[in-house]
């Protein structure tokens, strides 16, 4: 009995525990967007042959990673421990705790967000203008990288640490070789994911009747 009234009650600690569970599931998600969007980029012909799936599948990775980053913040605000209070988990070096990579984690957030709803504007910003943005996702994974490594509570935890650190060389191999890939120019008002599958709202045009 004496050893269960030592036992820490998990009920106390459940916020934050929502939290670091959360950024774990961020973690992963914005890693899986990040290394299949790169791999979309690189236009190899598995992805060409299922182009429509695979923005679909990038689409709702970014998006629930979204949700998961969100959650990952406004659990923190019922932590009794930390207590960052609204500008500690949305505005960068208001942080107390490990202030230096907190900051870069709410960092990371902002342009995850940017990036990931940057997609439903690229008709209006043009192309040209949202695929020079939408490169600098690698630079938000970094940062969530950096962050999780610097400030996460499971860092030091195997199960976290070595699937993160294998994730890195894949992440570099991949924007290496889209970097050295030359991408085409785009044509004037049509998305990047779109062109793959344009032919598919394409009609046969009329016959022509012979006069």
């Amino acid at each position: 009995m004496s050893v269960l009234a030592a036992a820490p009650d998990p009920l106390q600690h459940g916020w934050w525990l929502a939290s670091r569970a959360a950024g774990a599931v961020a973690l992963v998600l914005v890693t899986g967007s990040t290394l299949l969007g790169l791999a979309m980029a690189l236009r190899p012909a598995w992805a060409r042959r299922h182009a429509a799936r695979l923005v679909t599948l990038h689409e709702q990775l970014s998006l629930t990673g979204l949700a998961a980053i969100a959650v990952h913040g406004a659990t923190l605000l019922g932590d009794h421990w930390l207590r960052p209070g609204l500008a500690g988990i949305v505005l960068p070096g208001a942080p107390s705790y490990r202030p230096a990579f907190t900051s870069l984690g709410i960092v990371a957030g902002w342009m995850a967000a940017l990036l990931g709803l940057s997609y439903y504007a690229r008709g209006r910003v043009g192309v040209g203008r949202w695929r020079a943005l939408h490169r600098l996702t690698p630079v938000a994974w970094a940062l969530v990288v950096a962050h999780t490594l610097g400030a996460g509570t499971d860092a030091g935890s195997a199960w976290l640490r070595w699937p993160l650190l294998a994730s890195i060389p894949l992440v570099l191999v991949l924007l290496a070789l889209r970097v050295a890939r030359r991408d085409p120019p785009p044509r004037k008002g049509v998305p990047l994911d779109d062109r793959s599958t344009r032919t598919r709202s394409r009609r046969p045009l009329p016959a022509t009747r012979a006069s």
